[in-house]
């Protein structure tokens, strides 16, 4: 399969300079307007979205990152209501806390033929703990109505050089214009990577700077001073200045089958590469995945907890005690983490409180639950790495950086093949990722330092295996039995979502599903031995599979499990489907028909598959006496298929469902 991501489509922007850009600008025009001229649909659109992203000096603290946001949003419908609120995450975890401040934050109404001003209060700001790395600044601009013209101004001090912003151009609603411009000292350096299918225009210039500071110099001649002086001092350096501009950028739509919609949306990404100081050499950072995996591995958060001992070696002797086969024993360990722990739902490839403390509370985040998995897997004597991975939230790891990766599972080397585990999830199983972790390729990292790619897809089908037998009845009801297989990542969806449901709940559930089915008796296997299929079993009834006109009955051989709609309606689509994972969807439909009726006609049994063998399925349909067999399967056979073959897809899923809502007619005899 082709793994299609970017495909970017070049094209001529042409930005006026000459509109203002500025807050404070409000016009009669822009309030009176009711509809987003570029999208009518729109519920709200923005303006103009204008940053820059420059470097301040003290001589006490030295360079720190100031972002500057300007945003003019207007308000079409109350539905977006929702964009007059924002937030921002600031780091808050290191040696210096980043900050942010609001300003220049109104909301302007048109009453009458005048403009009424509503500037936002103290009220309005709110200060949130997201954990102990990360807060959020959030704001509710006031007095919001359909038609109202809102703009902020948000300032971002970061003394990280490496947190450099990302800078969307590409929102959820359309963009009138949206320019960002970065002003980077000579010292720095920044691979700059640009996403998405719309691609800004850029400007480059070099400039000298020259700020003037003042320091502290506590020594003078070598020797203590009793009153540390005040010292004033100018830098002077070249400066490159880069904007980046776009206009008219219409809304990203989530067209479902989406990993993650952010991998599509046009932005702009600075990740630092290195640093050269006057008088100094230059200092390189992570600019391969080399390097971003060697400083990874050699934090002392991450290498030196794999190889910490003395606090699990009696318990996992215990757990092996007796068990001979090497597969056993990675499941017995796996399970035994699985048991003792308890993920506090936090991602990071690093530990926090370590893997010791982590296990003593029974409770830690994905590092310390999976590295520890990996060091117990070692110490069995198997060949366990860690695997690095970017979830389907933090999006596709493309380039070489720190941040690219934000999660960590543990990986055996066996017979050939890399078994993937992720002890954060009760219902996992080796190669049963949780959902989040099936995010195209992960990276292990191997004992001597060296690391691989590696594929996180799964490579195999589940199977989704429904058996009926039913009985046609003269007025048309259909009554029988019903057994539904669920195996691999089926079984794993189905325990996570429906385990701690009761079983009335599920039922309800499961009839509000299929709109006419009764389900009668129903008992369910193997919630909790993850090693067998999930098994359904259940009595049902339903009057909505048989259409009575004169003496003929049409009836649906799928019965009330027909699928009705094609998933695919767009006239084209510009991202990858994504299916998260292989799959097959079997029925085996047994049906007898009702005494003194005989089968008229029969739909005719076919067989389909797409190109590269992408999906396929087989319809056989066949009558004996008063028996009508269907057997049909829908293969499948790749998790994510590219957007080139979209044409295809539509076409095969529009035969899949014309196929299973045709009918068998029946007639009296």
């Amino acid at each position: 399969m082709k793994y299609l991501f970017y495909t970017v489509f070049l094209f001529s922007i042409t930005v006026c300079f000459s509109q203002n850009h500025e807050l404070g600008k409000v016009t009669l025009q822009e309030l009176q307007e009711k509809v987003c001229p570029s999208d009518s649909s729109a519920v709200a659109a923005i303006l103009f979205n204008v940053g820059k992203t420059s470097f301040e000096y003290s001589g006490d603290e030295g360079f720190k990152i100031v972002t500057e946001i300007s945003t003019k949003i207007k308000i079409y419908k109350k539905e977006g209501y929702e964009y007059a609120n924002h937030s921002e995450r600031i780091y808050v975890g290191g040696n210096g806390a980043e900050r942010i401040t609001v300003t220049k934050a109104i909301t302007y109404n048109l009453v009458g033929d005048k403009i009424e001003k509503s500037k936002l209060n103290s009220d309005g700001e709110f200060d949130e703990k997201v954990n102990k790395y990360w807060n959020r600044k959030k704001i509710t601009m006031p007095n919001v109505r359909v038609g109202s013209i809102i703009e902020y101004k948000i300032v971002i001090s970061s003394p990280y050089f490496s947190n450099f912003p990302e800078w969307e151009f590409q929102k959820e609603i359309p963009v009138k214009y949206s320019e960002y411009t970065t002003y980077i000292p000579e010292y720095f350096f920044y691979n700059t990577h640009l996403k998405g299918y719309f691609v800004p225009t850029s400007d480059k210039t070099f400039i000298g700077r020259n700020i003037d500071f003042t320091y502290t110099e506590d020594k003078i001649g070598g020797m203590n001073t009793a009153a540390p002086r005040r010292i004033n001092s100018t830098m002077n350096f070249q400066e490159n200045i880069v904007k980046y501009s776009l206009e008219n950028i219409p809304a990203i739509k989530d067209e479902g089958f989406v990993n993650n919609i952010g991998n599509y949306q046009a932005k702009i990404m600075h990740e630092l590469s290195g640093t050269r100081y006057p008088q100094s050499p230059y200092k390189s950072y992570n600019t391969d995945w080399e390097s971003v995996v060697k400083g990874i591995y050699e934090n002392e958060n991450f290498g030196p907890e794999l190889i910490k001992t003395g606090y699990f070696e009696k318990n996992v002797d215990e757990v092996l005690k007796g068990i001979t086969s090497k597969e056993e024993q990675i499941i017995a360990l796996l399970n035994f983490v699985k048991s003792r722990m308890n993920w506090n739902e936090y991602n990071s490839v690093y530990c926090d409180d370590g893997v010791k403390k982590a296990y003593q509370e029974k409770k830690g985040n994905v590092a310390e639950i999976n590295l520890m998995l990996t060091a117990m897997l070692r110490y069995a004597g198997f060949e366990a790495n860690p695997i690095l991975v970017s979830t389907r939230s933090n999006g596709i790891s493309l380039f070489p950086s720190k941040s690219a990766y934000n999660y960590v599972i543990a990986g055996v080397e066996l017979q050939n093949q890399v078994i993937l585990m992720d002890a954060t999830n009760k219902y996992s199983m080796p190669d049963i990722l949780p959902i989040r972790d099936l995010n195209w390729f992960g990276r292990i990292i191997r004992k001597n330092g060296s690391s691989a790619e590696i594929d996180l897809m799964p490579k195999s089908n589940s199977k989704d295996i429904v058996n009926i037998m039913a009985t046609i009845k003269e007025n048309g009801e259909v009554s029988g039995k019903i057994r539904d297989q669920y195996f691999d990542y089926n079984a794993f969806l189905f325990r996570q979502n429906n385990n701690s449901v009761s079983k009335e709940s599920y039922i309800e559930k499961l009839e509000k599903r299929y709109q006419g089915l009764e389900v009668g008796e129903y008992a369910v296997q193997n919630s909790s031995d993850l090693s067998l299929p999930i098994i359904e079993n259940y009595d049902f009834t339903t009057t909505n599979a048989v259409e009575i006109i004169g003496d003929k009955m049409y009836v649906s051989p799928f019965l009330v499990f027909a699928q009705t709609e094609n998933p695919f309606k767009q006239e084209k689509r510009e991202y990858p489907i994504d299916f998260v994972y292989p799959d097959q969807d079997k029925f085996s439909v047994s049906l007898t028909i009702p005494q003194g009726y005989v089968v008229e006609s029969l739909p005719q049994s076919k067989a389909l598959a797409m190109p590269d063998n992408l999906a396929s399925f087989k319809y056989i349909i066949s009558n004996t006496g008063n028996q009508i067999q269907l057997l049909y399967t829908h293969d499948t056979n790749q998790a994510i298929i590219g957007s080139e073959y979209y044409e295809e897809l539509k076409s095969f899923y529009k035969e899949i469902v014309e196929k299973q809502n045709e009918k068998i007619v029946l007639k009296k005899g």
